[in-house]
């Protein structure tokens, strides 16, 4: 299935990375300058307890010419309804056309205990939010070019709602037949923005070592592992750090034609964008060198 069509101002692949929370701000923004100018079309950031996701994408957004700004994701318990609008409006007014606001329920204890928030029924206290921005006032300047969102959806309901009330979706942790599964979903019109993880590693004990260790925080989270047994993933897989099963199935490892493959595989399977993450095995490190080796092969896809 062939996708992005009408799209053109959301570059096919991206970079997916909490990396730029490890460095100094005025060093985020040389490394975004220099992701542009290698051919990656996009930054995804995360939202936990580091940079505030706006601040974050304004260093990207200020640091680059085209490149499009994305959060993966900026959490509705971070802030009110009206103050996501607001943020969201200011960025794509100052940045037309390179503004993706990717909006998410994160999970259970980083609102409960991290932020003291009440987790509950996530999905319709999406949908009540979505409505609140919709209705959220703005007396600023306002944008040129849409206010674009994505969900964080991984299960049916979500990914329905994604389709329903905002512009697509942005799974993370995700396989190749998740990818499809939601495209089958969503239906043609909506955004399908996949996270895939990669380890540039060859050797299958090394690489999967890596890749272990760097999904290892999600397999503790119920919204993925409640995906992943509906993907028809067992619990034996989910344990014990993952089977090589489920580690091949969501870390492309190998040498970068294998990561190629997988975005390919991604593309063919409905998406529009694909994000790609580094794993490597420092784990607050920027993984530059795994940034430069990939970007070659992962530019060719902004020709098809």
């Amino acid at each position: 299935m062939t996708a992005n069509t009408g799209r053109e101002w959301l570059p096919r692949t991206g970079v997916w990375t909490g990396a730029l929370d490890f460095v100094p701000a005025g060093r985020a923004r040389d490394l975004a300058a220099e992701l542009e100018a290698l051919g990656y079309g996009a930054i995804w950031v995360p939202e936990v307890a580091g940079r505030d996701v706006f601040v974050q994408l304004s260093l990207i957004l200020s640091a680059t010419e085209r490149m499009v700004g994305a959060s993966g994701i900026a959490n509705i318990w971070a802030r009110d309804a009206v103050a996501m609008s607001c943020g969201a409006r200011a960025l794509t007014e100052a940045y037309p056309d390179r503004v993706l606001l990717g909006l998410g329920v994160s999970h259970r204890n980083l609102v409960e205990d991290l932020r003291g928030h009440a987790y509950a029924q996530p999905l319709a206290a999406m949908r009540r939010y979505l409505a609140m921005m919709a209705a959220a006032p703005y007396t600023a300047e306002r944008p040129r070019t849409p206010v674009r969102r994505v969900l964080a959806a991984l299960g049916p309901k979500m990914l329905a709602l994604a389709a329903e009330d905002a512009d697509g979706a942005h799974p993370y942790l995700v396989t190749v037949e998740h990818t499809a599964m939601a495209r089958q979903i969503l239906g043609t019109g909506p955004l399908l923005c996949p996270e895939q993880m990669f380890v540039l590693d060859g050797d299958p004990v090394s690489a999967r070592a890596t890749a272990r260790a760097g999904i290892a925080v999600y397999l503790t989270q119920p919204n993925y592992t409640r995906n992943l047994l509906r993907l028809g993933f067992t619990e034996t897989d989910l344990a014990d750090g993952g089977s090589d099963r489920l580690v091949d199935a969501l870390v492309a490892w190998g040498d970068v034609q294998s990561l190629a493959d997988r975005v390919q595989d991604h593309f063919d399977a409905g998406a529009d964008h694909v994000c790609v993450q580094a794993l490597t095995a420092e784990r607050r490190g920027v993984p530059l060198t795994a940034w430069r080796e990939a970007a070659p092969a992962l530019a060719e896809f902004a020709a098809r």
